[in-house]
C-alpha cells in the first residue's frame, strides 16, 4: 500500500484534500513572512501604522466575527433548530452604525493602540486596567471555545486525538501571529474570508445535489419540521429568540463585540483615517449577512439530506454536524475544501489584540515605563505564545460541551455588559468617575452571573439574552451614582484661601 492510500485508509482523506489544507497553511505563513519581516515597534505590530485597505480590513473583520464557532456552530443551528438566529443581526446591523458613529471618533480623537486608552483618557488608569482586565475574560473565554470548536471539527475529519488538534492550532498560531504580527492577522484574514465563502458553496452545492426532490422537498421537509421559521413574534421574556429580545440582545451584543472589544476594533483601528473606518465597519453588514445565510442553508439542507438518508448514522453531539457528514459523506477532494475553512477560521485567533492589550494597556505603563521600541516588540511575541497556550488549556476544558454557538453568548453576556456600560458612561455623558467605575464593573459582572445561574437552572423566568443588557444598564446607572462617592475631587487649597 502506498503512502496516499495510508493515509486515505487512516483519515478518509485524499490527496487533494491534504493539498488544500497545504496550500492555506503555505499562504498564511508566506504572508505572515512578508508582512512582518520589517516590522520594528509596537505600532507597526498592533495597528501596522495605520496603512490597511479599507476592503482588506473589511474582509478581515467578517473573518474574525465568523470564526471557527460559526462556520461549525451556525450549520449546527441550522441543522438543530431554525433560522431564527438572523434575528441576531437585525440588531448587529444596527450596532455597526452606531459604533460607526459614537465610538469610532472616540478611538480616533485620541489615537488609541487598544480602545482601554480611551478609558483612561475618559477616567483614568484604573478604569482602564478593569476595561483590560473584563477584554482577556471575556476574550479567552470565548476564543476557547472558538478555539474548541475549530479542533472538535478537524479531529473528527482528520481521526486525530482532540489534544493532538489543539497543539496543532496552537503551534501554527503562534507561528504566523508572533512573527507577522496585525498585518498578518489582517491579510490573512481577507483570504480566510474567501475560504469561507467557497466551502460554503461546496457543502451546499453536494448536499442539494443529493437530496431526492430538490428545492419542492427541501421546502416540505424542512418546512414541516419547524426548520424555516425565521422570525419569532412571541412576548415571553424566557426565550431568547422572540424577535424583539433577539434585535435588543444583537444591539447590545454586537455593541460590545465589536466596539468594546480589541480583537475586532484593532481591525478597525489599521485604517488611515476615522472616515475609512466607519465605511469599513459599515460594509461589514453586507459582507457577513450572505455568509450566514449560506452556513444556516447548509445547516437546513443537511436535516433535510438527513432525514432522507435516515440509515446514515447521525454524530453523538449535533456541533460535530457539519465535520461529521464532511469526514463521512463529502467525496475525497471536497473534504479538504471544508476542513480548510475550519483551519483557517481556527487559526485567526484573538492572540494579536490579547498581545496588544498586555503590553500597551498593562505591561507598559505598570511593568516597564521606559523600555526600548525593541523591548516591547519582543515582549509582544512572547505574549502571543503565553496566550497560545492559555487558549489551549482552556478550550481543552471546554470538551464536554455542547450547543457551542449559544454558550459562547451565555458566557460573553455576563462580563461584556460591563465593558459596554462603562463606554456608554465615558461616550454619552461627562460624569466624572474611575474607581467607581471599576466597582460598576464588578458589581454588574456579578449580577449578571448571578442571574444566568438563576435562568439556566430554571429558578429565574428571564433568557440568557438578558444577561448583557443587565450588566450594561447596571454598569451605566452604578457608574454615574458611584462616580461621585468614590472619586471625589481633591480639595483646592489655595482656591478655598487657606
Amino acid at each position: 500500500m502506498n503512502e496516499t492510500a495510508a493515509l486515505e485508509r487512516l483519515t478518509t482523506l485524499g490527496f487533494a484534500d491534504y493539498a488544500w489544507v497545504a496550500l492555506a497553511v503555505v499562504v498564511l505563513l508566506a504572508i505572515s513572512y512578508v508582512k512582518g519581516r520589517d516590522e520594528t515597534d509596537t505600532q507597526d505590530y498592533f495597528i501596522a501604522r495605520r496603512k490597511i485597505p479599507v476592503w482588506a480590513a473589511t474582509l478581515s473583520f467578517v473573518a474574525t466575527e465568523i470564526s471557527a464557532m460559526t462556520i461549525v456552530g451556525v450549520p449546527a443551528a441550522g441543522f438543530r433548530e431554525n433560522w431564527q438566529y438572523l434575528q441576531f443581526f437585525i440588531g448587529s446591523a444596527s450596532a455597526r452604525i452606531i459604533i460607526a458613529y459614537l465610538f469610532i471618533p472616540a478611538f480616533y480623537k485620541y489615537n488609541c493602540t487598544t480602545i482601554y486608552e480611551f478609558l483612561k483618557h475618559r477616567f483614568g488608569a484604573n478604569t482602564q486596567y478593569a476595561g483590560s482586565f473584563f477584554f482577556f475574560v471575556t476574550r479567552l473565554f470565548a476564543s476557547g471555545l472558538r478555539l474548541y470548536a475549530a479542533s472538535l471539527a478537524v479531529s473528527v475529519i482528520m481521526g486525530w486525538p482532540l489534544p493532538a488538534t489543539l497543539a496543532f492550532f496552537t503551534f501554527i498560531s503562534v507561528a504566523f501571529i508572533g512573527f507577522g504580527g496585525i498585518k498578518a492577522v489582517v491579510w490573512t484574514g481577507a483570504f480566510e474570508a474567501a475560504t469561507f465563502f467557497l466551502a460554503g458553496f461546496v457543502a451546499l452545492a453536494y448536499l442539494y445535489l443529493h437530496i431526492n426532490g430538490g428545492l419542492g422537498a427541501i421546502t416540505e421537509i424542512a418546512g414541516k419540521a419547524g426548520k424555516l421559521s425565521l422570525f419569532n413574534l412571541g412576548w415571553g421574556l424566557k426565550d431568547p429568540n422572540v424577535l424583539w429580545i433577539a434585535v435588543l440582545n444583537g444591539v447590545f451584543g454586537s455593541m460590545a463585540a465589536f466596539g468594546t472589544d480589541q480583537e475586532l476594533m484593532q481591525r478597525l483601528l489599521t485604517l488611515e483615517t476615522r472616515e475609512a473606518s466607519q465605511k469599513t465597519i459599515i460594509l461589514t453588514i453586507f459582507a457577513t449577512i450572505p455568509l450566514l445565510m449560506l452556513y444556516l442553508s447548509v445547516g437546513t439542507l443537511l436535516f433535510v439530506f438527513y432525514s432522507q438518508n435516515p440509515a446514515l448514522p447521525l454524530p453523538d453531539n449535533s456541533d460535530k454536524i457539519l465535520s461529521h457528514f464532511t469526514a463521512h459523506v463529502l467525496p475525497a477532494g471536497l473534504k479538504g475544501i471544508v476542513l480548510m475553512a475550519v483551519i483557517m477560521a481556527s487559526i485567526d485567533s484573538p492572540l494579536s489584540s490579547l498581545s496588544s492589550s498586555f503590553v500597551t494597556d498593562i505591561y507598559r505603563p505598570l511593568l516597564k515605563k521606559n523600555g526600548t521600541e525593541k523591548h516591547y516588540l519582543l515582549v509582544s511575541r512572547l505574549s502571543v505564545a503565553a496566550f497560545g497556550i492559555v487558549l489551549a488549556f482552556i478550550a481543552y476544558s471546554c470538551r464536554s460541551a455542547e450547543g457551542m454557538l449559544w454558550l459562547a453568548y451565555k458566557v460573553n453576556g455576563v462580563t461584556a455588559g460591563s465593558l459596554l456600560g462603562v463606554f456608554l458612561l465615558g461616550l454619552l455623558t461627562s460624569r466624572r468617575a474611575n474607581n467607581g467605575n471599576v466597582a460598576a464593573m464588578f458589581v454588574s459582572a456579578a449580577a449578571a452571573g448571578a442571574a444566568l445561574y438563576l435562568s439556566e437552572t430554571g429558578r429565574l423566568a428571564l433568557g440568557w439574552s438578558w444577561m448583557i443588557v443587565i450588566g450594561t444598564l447596571l454598569t451605566f446607572a452604578l457608574g454615574w451614582l458611584l462616580g461621585p462617592v468614590f472619586d471625589k475631587k481633591p480639595r483646592d487649597n489655595n482656591a478655598a484661601g487657606l
